[in-house]
């Protein structure tokens, strides 16, 4: 399950610029999710609500995801195509030249935060 491993990651980093900026409570954090970057959502969220409540500022954060549709690129016909429909090959010239554009990554959007120390 290397989705805790990747929420310890996001929990650092949320942390981190809690601290930097005298954020005394972290409301809510808003993801966006790549629909080809191995997370399974559900695990996810579980896993989210047991290891925020081990932190300082993110105890009880609501954890939001925003799935990004996979893109893939054709090196032949430079189209470009949904990966999870078509896979590795394009659908418009049947090429196996091609790349992932979109889709794959993990990274925080915002977060919303509920007070501020004083």
């Amino acid at each position: 399950m290397h989705e805790l491993g990747i929420i310890f990651h996001i929990i650092d980093q949320v942390e981190k610029v809690a601290t930097e900026n005298k954020v005394k409570r972290v409301e809510s954090v808003t993801l966006e999710v790549g629909e080809v970057s191995t997370i399974v959502p559900d695990y996810f969220k579980d896993c989210w609500k047991w290891a925020v409540e081990k932190t300082e500022h993110m105890q009880g954060a609501k954890l939001d995801m925003i799935i990004i549709q996979a893109k893939t690129y054709c090196q032949d016909c430079e189209q470009t195509y949904e990966t999870v429909r078509y896979g590795k090959i394009c659908p418009y010239c049947r090429s196996e030249k091609t790349y992932l554009l979109t889709g794959k990554d993990v990274s925080i959007k915002e977060m919303a935060v509920a007070e501020y120390e004083e």
